[in-house]
């Protein structure tokens, strides 16, 4: 097949088997939803591609391990599939390879500072700086160019800066410097500890990370090094079967045979990518450089690659050298799976060429004709207040830095309020909108569980409630939400649907509660909340075996429930705290309701408890709900303050209320207009002359000094009011 044919992706068919439910999901092999049938009944085979360790992981990452976590849960908790998950640690990489020689060779140059003659380090930074300069000048890529500038301007910055102490230099061109040393010195490393610490380092990181996430750990972990020996045998059977080539100590994967071949087809995934060089080459690695004939075809890649200097290295029958990036996938998900698995995932950036080459390569090893992979899944790009986040563009934000924010769960939500293969813009818009859903949903929550409490003290003819048009309308709006939510569900995994669904019946819930105040029918209430929080449970929100609502205690797997073991206490002073208010009605004392407002306002929000006073037809009643301390004490500063504001309006109108509505004329200014009348006048604004020019009579002066008196008089008092007024000076 001719690269220059125009390309569209090849006809799909769903698996034959019984058809398990009518979940549809989006497949990116036919760019539209399919019926979703597993090759085993309810046994799910999933690979799911993960890290490539050498830096912290950021909420890039997150975007696909989140994503893909919440949909595993549904997958298994909602439609009761039994899912094995397996997913990859990429350990042995080129941008591994580079960091960990230039983060050892910068920590060599660093302990080698002391003593170091000044003007030599100087003269390693120009050097850095000229390598950078370079490398900013043969840079095409817009954003790449964007980022190279910055550190161009930064390093310049530094370098002219005679002032500048010598470590703060270095750790400043800590990038610019470890570029270069890398480039002078990076062929000397032969030890391969260098290149396992490194990614063992990141590993560990990022399974804090995904942990801190509450992201389920896969069933089978994955690791490129731990299948080297595999790789080999992998690539040569693809050489076997005469898709493969060996150049120069490398092998090659034959695109053009393979597509050629009638069993075959390349770039299922993207096929107008075919011919891509660009794409290719950074999917061949930064420490490629096939050059020359070593290549048959320019959309060849590398499935084995030969070690230069510097560079760790296996032995195999080309010769030692290491592993391409595609084939490590390839190779580890048929050593579980064999020649089919159910689905394969990612971010949507390894479509073309990652995920295309690695079906490539399975199904040339194979070399059966059947599809490797039946449905792959690819969560959409994660922007930064819209813009592209790139850890080669040092535009990022590490999961570590999103959480010291926001919490998992808040995190979790934001993306569950999203379209999972959709771009998602991480902003405080979409936080808010996060934080706001939580807020809502656990003050439902909280709201239930105070009714349900309350419910149990009342006596057995109390507890009955009958079910009127109210229970059956709000009984039928919850069966509907649970078909809606179903739906959603059922429709390509639709999160945002379902939460608003959820939302939808929160609202109806909380219409219900107002309109029948405490009369509520508590079990119909109660299977509500339960309805809500298994489904947030299954989403991964929740977690602890809650029966209603969020966990208020992470440490509640101990066997301590902080609302159980002081609610008798909270009860029995919200109950004192109703008598005082009572003796204060008799007694009209604003002490004694200062000191109820106080144990609500001051006291319990210490405890984690919230006291809300609400009004019903039988009085002031009291609900209590059990919430994080740091919440309710973040709430009363807010109160305080927006008291304190509400305060400070109110005294900034009264004062603008009592300033006078028009400014009285100063006296200097009185008879100065009136040209009419006169035409001369003293420092004072006195008349001195009439508008003839003649001096004023006795008289005539002494009656213009008396207005002027009378004017002054009033000016002074205006004067001395807006004093008051403002507080200061008046000019």
């Amino acid at each position: 097949m001719s690269s220059m044919t125009k390309r569209s992706q090849p006809t799909w068919s769903a698996p034959e088997n019984v058809d398990c439910g009518r979940l549809q999901i989006y497949n990116s092999l036919t760019r539209r939803k399919n019926v979703f049938q597993p090759l085993s009944g309810k046994r799910v085979h999933w690979y799911n591609c993960g890290p490539t360790v050498y830096d912290s992981s950021h909420m890039g990452h997150a975007r696909s391990y989140i994503t893909f976590d919440i949909i595993r849960r549904i997958l298994r908790d909602y439609f009761h599939y039994d899912v094995f998950f397996v997913q990859n640690v990429t350990d042995i990489d080129d941008k591994i390879i580079r960091r960990a020689r230039q983060n050892h060779l910068f920590e060599k140059y660093q302990s080698e500072l002391i003593g170091k003659d000044r003007a030599v380090v100087f003269q390693d930074a120009g050097k850095a700086f000229a390598l950078l300069t370079t490398k900013l000048e043969n840079e095409t890529d817009p954003d790449k160019r964007t980022m190279l500038t910055k550190m161009v301007e930064a390093t310049q910055s530094a370098i002219t800066n005679t002032n500048i102490e010598i470590g703060d230099l270095v750790q400043l061109l800590k990038d610019p410097l470890s570029m270069w040393l890398d480039k002078e010195f990076g062929n000397s490393i032969t030890d391969n500890e260098i290149f396992i610490s490194l990614p063992r380092h990141f590993e560990n990181d990022y399974n804090e990370d995904m942990q801190a996430l509450n992201i389920l750990p896969p069933d089978c972990i994955t690791r490129v090094s731990e299948y080297v020996p595999e790789i080999v045998k992998y690539v040569q059977q693809i050489i076997d079967n005469g898709f493969g080539y060996v150049s120069n100590g490398s092998v090659y994967f034959d695109t053009e045979k393979f597509a050629q071949d009638d069993k075959h087809f390349y770039a299922k995934l993207v096929p107008e990518a075919y011919g891509d060089n660009k794409a290719l080459a950074e999917g061949e690695g930064d420490l490629s450089t096939a050059i020359g004939d070593e290549k048959r075809n320019a959309n060849d890649f590398a499935l084995w690659k030969d070690s230069k200097p510097g560079e760790p290295s296996w032995p195999s029958p080309w010769g030692h050298g290491r592993p391409g990036w595609h084939i490590e996938c390839s190779v580890m998900a048929s050593e579980l799976f064999g020649n089919q698995m159910d689905i394969h995932s990612g971010g949507i950036d390894l479509r073309f060429p990652h995920h295309d080459n690695e079906m490539a390569q399975a199904e040339a090893f194979y070399n059966s004709g059947l599809p490797w992979v039946n449905y792959f899944l690819h969560s959409g790009h994660l922007t930064i207040s819209g813009c592209k986040m790139s850890k080669s563009l040092k535009n990022f934000i590490t999961i570590k830095e999103a959480l010291s924010k926001n919490t998992a769960r808040q995190l979790r939500l934001a993306f569950l309020l999203h379209s999972w293969k959709d771009t998602l813009d991480y902003s405080d818009n979409t936080m808010t909108d996060a934080v706001n859903y939580e807020k809502t949903v656990n003050e439902f929550f909280l709201t239930v569980k105070d009714i349900v409490r309350n419910h149990k003290q009342l006596s057995t003819e109390k507890k009955v409630v009958k079910w009127n048009d109210a229970e059956k309308l709000l009984h039928q709006k919850f069966q509907e939400h649970i078909v809606s939510v179903d739906q959603a569900l059922k429709d390509n995994i639709d999160t945002k649907t379902a939460c608003d669904e959820l939302r939808r019946l929160i609202t109806a819930a909380n219409i219900y509660i107002q309109e029948k105040q405490t009369t509520s029918n508590v079990n119909l209430l109660n299977s509500i909340a339960r309805f809500i929080t298994n489904i947030l449970n299954i989403f991964g929100c929740i977690g602890l075996g809650e029966p209603i609502g969020f966990p208020i205690d992470q440490f509640s797997g101990s066997g301590f429930d902080r609302e159980q073991e002081i609610l008798p206490f909270i009860e029995v002073v919200s109950n004192l705290r109703q008598e005082i208010r009572s003796k204060a009605r008799e007694l009209k004392s604003k002490e004694l309701f200062q000191l109820c407002d106080s144990i609500r306002d001051d006291i319990l929000p210490q405890l984690g408890v919230r006291m809300e006073d609400y009004e019903t037809d039988s009085g002031l009643q009291t609900r209590l709900k059990f919430v994080d301390k740091d919440i309710l004490l973040r709430e009363r500063d807010e109160r305080i303050k927006a008291e304190q504001l509400k305060q400070h309006e109110k005294e900034t109108k009264n004062k603008l209320a009592a300033k006078p509505k028009e400014a009285p004329i100063a006296p200097s200014e009185l008879f100065r207009k009136e040209l009419d009348k006169y035409s001369q006048f003293d420092d004072n604004g006195l008349p001195t002359h009439d508008h003839e020019g003649k001096e004023l009579s006795k008289s005539a002066a002494k009656k213009v000094a008396k207005l002027y008196q009378i004017q002054e008089k009033k000016y002074n008092d205006y004067l001395k009011q807006l004093q008051n007024l403002v507080g200061g000076d008046a000019k």
